[in-house]
């Protein structure tokens, strides 16, 4: 009954010598199979993450596409409601109306002996308080352009006649004069 115990000496040999030599000489056989092992897991996951890649990059751009197509939308409603654009026969939003402020009644008065209501540079600048527009010097042109449908020939005139003499915005004075003829 004698047992069969390596002495620690022996074991330390097994361990480091002949247990990495035994390794060396089983990967030389079993390499190969090793390798495509590792090819084939590695292949399916760049597959698959090349898929995803891929379905992202197209869910995007027809995202941002989607975006920019309701931006334009938006730019072009914009811009015909401003009167900068052919309207097409549409008529002005809602939000526009409500935010065109009652006209004053303190609107300076047309000339009444048949002269033109042109400005000339000897005329002296009419004054912002009597136009029928509050705080007309604050705004945006795109902020009086909305305001001008619901006024009266007068005060259109007083209007035309306070921005040519200052700052003479196009888009403004524009507006003004598709709207004369109407009035």
């Amino acid at each position: 009954m004698t047992e069969r115990t390596p002495n620690p000496l022996a074991r330390a040999v097994e361990l480091f010598v002949f247990a990495p030599l035994g390794l060396a000489l089983s990967a030389r056989d079993h390499l190969p199979e090793l390798v495509e092992k590792g090819r084939q897991q590695f292949t399916g996951q760049v597959t698959l993450a090349k898929m995803m890649g891929e379905f992202a990059v197209k869910e995007g751009q027809r995202q941002a596409a989607e975006q920019v197509t309701k931006l334009k939308a938006q730019a072009e409603q914009g811009l015909t409601e401003l009167g900068l654009r052919g309207t097409g026969g549409a008529t002005p939003t809602p939000r526009a109306e409500q935010a065109r402020p009652v006209a004053a009644t303190s609107a300076p008065p047309a000339p009444s002996n048949g002269a033109s209501a042109t400005v000339t540079a000897a005329a002296p600048r009419p004054r912002a308080e009597g136009l029928a527009i509050p705080g007309y010097d604050t705004l945006s042109a795109s902020q009086v352009v909305q305001r001008l449908d619901g006024l009266s020939r007068d005060e259109l005139e007083a209007v035309r006649a306070y921005e040519a003499s200052g700052r003479g915005r196009k888009t403004v004075l524009t507006k003004i004069a598709q709207l004369q003829p109407a009035s």
